[in-house]
Formats: structure tokens, C-alpha cells, sequence
């Protein structure tokens, strides 16, 4: 599902996903012949294609708290093909708020409700020693969209089985 305010992209998210429209409490109009759905369509092709689109060329706008946005702006630095802890961007956004510290759990909930699945990189967060935990759109839709981007998955592990991909 696409969401848009008309010109801005406000949300992507995939079939069963957690916190689906999440903060959308507006009526749903199927519009698909707006401008930045089009244009979210092909950013999406392209990216499934193995391209990497940037994700400046889409105008974002993520309903959600500062801190949310903090951390979503923090997501949308991760590389193609990279990935980051959790407590590495606790230890970004401790800086960016000029706090003294931050939980991991308080960025997974950030992450977790992440509105523009796909195109603000959550997939790409892990845990510190490789666990794949905490990804709202699943945990198998995460695994194929690190393949896609050629992540090493040597170091990555499922949570509940506990054993290398």
C-alpha cells in the first residue's frame, strides 16, 4: 500500500505488515494516477530490479515524533548493502538530541513503525551480534531485501533458530 498526501509519499507498507497505515486516519481515496505514486512505483521496480535508487528523488513525509523522525533520517544514511546496530544509531541520535543516553529498545520501536517500508531502509538495522530481530514487514520479507542489496550475511542469523544463513 502506497499512501501519499497528493504530493508528498507518506507511507509504504507490505501486505500484513505491523502498524499498517499506522498514524493514517484519513479515508483512503485509490488515486493511482498522482504524480508521487507514479513516481514511487518506479523507484520501487527499479530498486526490486537491483538498482539503487536514491531516496532523496522521493518527497518523504513520515507522520511520527521528532525522535521518530531522527531516527528515520538516521535510517535513510545507512548504504545500500550495509547494515547498522541498533545501539549504533542509539549512539547517533544520543548525539543529535544532546542526550546522555538512549535504549536500543526505544530506536527498535522507532524503526519498528517505520511508515516507507522498504524506501527508509529499516530492513538494514540488526541487532549488535547479528540477530535479525525486529522487522515489522517480517522477518523473511528483511532477509530478501538484504539479498537484494547483496548484504554478507555470513555474520546474520535468525533469532528463533538461532543458526547462519
Amino acid at each position: 500500500m502506497i499512501v501519499s498526501d497528493n504530493e508528498k509519499l507518506m507511507g509504504v507498507w507490505i501486505k500484513d505488515q505491523k502498524y499498517y497505515l499506522d498514524k493514517i486516519k484519513e479515508e483512503i481515496i485509490l488515486r493511482n494516477d498522482l504524480d508521487i505514486i507514479q513516481k514511487t512505483i518506479d523507484w520501487l521496480n527499479r530498486y526490486f530490479n537491483g538498482e539503487k535508487p536514491a531516496i532523496h528523488e522521493l518527497q518523504l513525509a513520515p507522520r511520527g515524533s521528532n525522535f521518530r523522525k531522527i531516527v528515520w533520517n538516521i535510517l535513510c544514511q545507512i548504504p545500500y548493502g550495509e547494515t547498522r546496530t541498533y545501539g549504533y544509531i542509539a549512539r547517533k541520535v544520543v548525539k543529535i538530541m544532546n542526550k546522555e543516553k538512549m535504549s536500543a529498545q526505544a530506536i527498535g520501536n522507532a524503526v519498528g513503525h517505520n511508515p516507507i517500508s522498504v524506501i527508509i531502509p529499516c530492513h538494514r538495522v540488526v541487532g549488535e551480534n547479528g540477530n535479525l530481530t525486529g522487522y515489522a514487514g517480517g522477518i523473511e520479507n528483511k532477509i530478501k531485501l538484504l539479498r537484494i542489496e547483496n548484504v554478507n550475511m555470513e555474520n546474520l542469523y535468525i533469532p528463533r533458530k538461532g543458526t547462519a544463513l
